[in-house]
């Protein structure tokens, strides 16, 4: 089953407070299996275990042909392997040290948040890159809505990997629900990342981080206060043109040449960029405004951007989201608009 296709998001991820949210764009119920991966309210830890994280994933010795008919052991080295299907999950040194799922997807956040948080549940969880890359989602039932307008839902997001691709990763951001967008706390802010490497004696050490995530509950009022501060930073249609300038600028086209590649693509996503400033409804109610400049920003990367290799939407989207990129271009957006605006 490949991670691209719909099969795999319809029965690989969970989605959880439907009542709530309504169902995932990628919802299919053709593609849903034996049971729905939608839950009406949060997702129960159970079917985390039974239906994902169902399987550890094991070292293994590597071999090599010793020219004689056999096989030698490759010193300093190991294979991360799952223990059903013997998928070979990465290879690494010999300090290299594995994170399991559960413990560190569900009970590590449930010890970071802290227990008595009772109203606080999964919102989503799921298995990217054939398994070898997995997140949880722990997030409050209710979405909040700013006075401007602005509907969001903050949440705590934990992922790891066993293909070398990231640290186990606990990190504080909120989704939009008018589009599912990815935005940090708050951009200028530190602490909203806590990482553990995979390497021999690492742990979570809890009191770091909950001293350097905080809690669910704070990041609404500090969200809420950030987008006040953006909406209320006043855009004009030339500024917006002169922060495309910046960051998608046109090459010229030399004398007697045709466009290149290069050319018609800026000037696509130059289109694109406008046309959600100006019309889309995920972006156009706060045209005029920081925030609906970067929203339009974040709005093409997450809905519209073209993918490499043909890799997942959903897939490449939580893994920005996860290490680091998404907040590094809403700052960029950000720096740059604050250049032509002051």
């Amino acid at each position: 089953m490949s991670k691209e296709t719909t099969e795999w998001l319809n029965t690989m991820t969970l989605i959880g407070f439907e009542e709530k949210r309504g169902k995932a764009w990628h919802y299919r119920s053709e593609s849903q299996g034996a049971e729905s991966n939608h839950y009406s309210e949060a997702i129960p830890v159970a079917d985390v275990l039974r239906r994902l994280f169902n399987f550890q994933v094991i070292e293994s010795p590597l071999y090599i042909p010793d020219g004689q008919g056999g096989f030698s052991e490759v010193p300093g080295r190991k294979a991360m392997v799952t223990d059903d299907t013997r998928d070979v999950m990465g290879v690494f040194k010999a300090g290299y040290l594995g994170h399991q799922y559960p413990e560190w997807l569900l009970d590590g956040p449930a010890q970071i948040i802290d227990a008595s948080a009772g109203e606080l549940g999964i919102g989503s969880a799921g298995l990217l890159k054939n398994r070898a890359v997995a997140w949880v989602s722990i997030e409050v039932p209710d979405s909040v809505i700013t006075p401007e307008g602005v509907e969001f839902r903050p949440n705590l997001l934990a992922a790891t990997s066993f293909d070398g691709s990231m640290a186990t990763t606990y990190k504080r951001v909120n989704q939009l629900t008018v589009c599912d967008n990815t935005l940090a706390v708050a951009l200028g802010e530190q602490g909203q990342v806590f990482r553990v490497k995979h390497s021999s004696g690492s742990n979570l050490k809890l009191g770091e981080a909950r001293e350097a995530l905080s809690v669910i509950y704070s990041m609404a009022d500090e969200f809420a206060a950030e987008v006040a501060k953006l909406t209320t930073w006043k855009v004009t249609t030339r500024e917006f043109d002169l922060v495309l300038d910046a960051l998608v600028p046109v090459p010229e086209i030399p004398a007697g040449k045709n466009a290149s590649r290069g050319n018609t693509m800026a000037v696509n996503k130059r289109d694109a960029l406008k046309n959600l400033w100006v019309n889309d409804v995920r972006v156009s109610p706060w045209k005029g405004t920081a925030f609906g400049v970067l929203q339009a920003f974040n709005t093409y990367e997450h809905h519209v951007a073209n993918r490499k290799g043909g890799a997942h939407r959903a897939q490449v989207n939580m893994l920005r989201a996860v290490d680091g990129t998404t907040a590094a271009a809403d700052a960029l957006v950000l720096s740059t608009l604050a250049g032509v605006t002051n």
